[in-house]
């Protein structure tokens, strides 16, 4: 059974992440909103600030120079840097570099630790995952177009890639690009993953994709490879286990998106909750109104759902393993950002015309949210796999007693 009571040192570890973010991280955010884009010097002041206070690398373990928290504890604390647009870069935690880390820290050898997951770990530099491709489905990841072909001592990248977040940071260094080595092996076995630097010759930043028409701070990018030459030791791990690596990296990256997606709908709900106790409409504040109580209500219910959810998740996940959590995480990937784009619609509503203005916060964290419906596998993929799992499970008992 999960246990729903938090160690004496998680709580005081979520309050000073809570205090670090209203504090620090808040404050902060009218710095990088207003430019539109990338600020490099306010990100590492952050991270500077997120060491001092003790709260730098959460989801690390302490091996890796984080805190050592459990999936549990990291779904505390993602869920409270989560309220800030810039909590997860400042401590370290945001996508897609949690998911590289982790990946790195797993498949790596020596030198590429030392040359790319040392200074990750530091926030020395930041990172991009290449595996989305614009003329597939790239939710199954067989479709996987662009080659990786050995010619000698190196590997010769071909194709292109898109929504590659992060890839357009001037602080971005290196790519995990994965890409066919063999395309006669078994559909499985085709595909590796290889590091990129990316100032290799041939590699080249398109152009960076809005979503809804925000120009995020660290860029969702299209990127070519022409010819692309990388010697053979940065291949990852070894040839044919792309698709592995890739399940292995996808499981925590997507509970970590969830994780700060409960933070991002409980400041969506306190917003929704100032606006209707304070704006007057037919003289009577919209709290009184029948409609905007069941909104506020449905809300609260969701979040709720939602985090029970998300916990479970982690609780198998560090009960079981993260092959055993696959159906948990493939729940809670289809439910958390259903859920935070249910909460900010209705605090967009009750903001009028406000809510859709750069005036408040609403409209990027709605777009964003919407788009978590489509990365890292889009909703009806996490449907499927959901389904198929209840329809190959064995009748329980009781089924069998009430079935045919």
């Amino acid at each position: 059974m999960i246990d729903f009571e938090l160690e004496p040192q998680l709580i005081e570890l979520r309050q000073r992440v809570a205090q670090f973010v209203q504090e620090v991280a808040i404050p902060a955010e009218p710095r990088d909103v207003s430019t539109h884009g990338t600020d490099d010097g306010l990100r590492a002041e952050l991270q500077e600030e997120a060491k001092r206070w003790g709260v730098f690398g959460p989801q690390l373990s302490e091996e890796l120079g984080g805190l050592g928290l459990d999936h549990r504890g990291t779904a505390v604390i993602l869920e409270e840097c989560g309220y800030s647009l810039l909590g997860p870069q400042a401590l370290n935690c945001a996508a897609p570099d949690t998911g590289n880390m982790e990946t790195l820290h797993l498949f790596a050898n020596d030198e590429q630790s030392k040359q790319w997951l040392e200074p990750l770990l530091n926030g020395e530099i930041r990172s991009a995952f290449a595996m989305t491709e614009p003329a597939v489905a790239s939710s199954d990841a067989r479709n996987i177009q662009t080659t990786m072909l050995r010619d000698g001592g190196d590997y010769v990248i071909n194709g292109r890639k898109w929504w590659i977040s992060g890839a357009a940071d001037p602080r971005c260094k290196i790519l995990i690009v994965m890409g066919r080595t063999n395309p006669d092996a078994a559909s499985h076995q085709q595909q590796s993953m290889i590091l990129v630097p990316v100032d290799t010759p041939g590699v080249a930043i398109e152009r960076s994709l809005p979503v809804f028409g925000w120009q995020d701070q660290h860029g969702h990018s299209e990127v070519s490879f022409d010819n692309v030459r990388v010697p053979v030791t940065n291949l990852l791990h070894e040839e044919g286990s792309g698709f592995a690596i890739a399940q292995a990296r996808l499981g925590p990256g997507r509970i970590h998106h969830c994780m700060r997606a409960i933070g991002v709908a409980e400041r969506a709900l306190a917003l929704m909750v100032d606006r209707v106790n304070n704006r007057i409409a037919f003289g009577k504040p919209l709290a009184e109104q029948g409609v905007v109580q069941q909104q506020v209500a449905q809300s609260r219910n969701e979040i709720d759902q939602a985090r029970l959810l998300c916990h479970k998740a982690a609780w198998v996940i560090d009960e079981k393993g993260n092959k055993e959590a696959r159906n948990e995480v493939a729940m809670i990937k289809a439910v958390a950002p259903q859920m935070a784009c249910n909460v900010i619609d209705r605090a967009i509503q009750v903001h009028g015309a406000a809510g859709v203005s750069d005036d408040t916060v609403l409209a990027r964290l709605y777009g964003w949210h919407r788009a978590m419906r489509l990365f890292d596998g889009p909703d009806e993929v996490h449907m499927r796999s959901i389904a198929r799992a209840e329809l190959g499970r064995e009748k329980s008992a009781f089924a069998a007693a009430v079935t045919p």
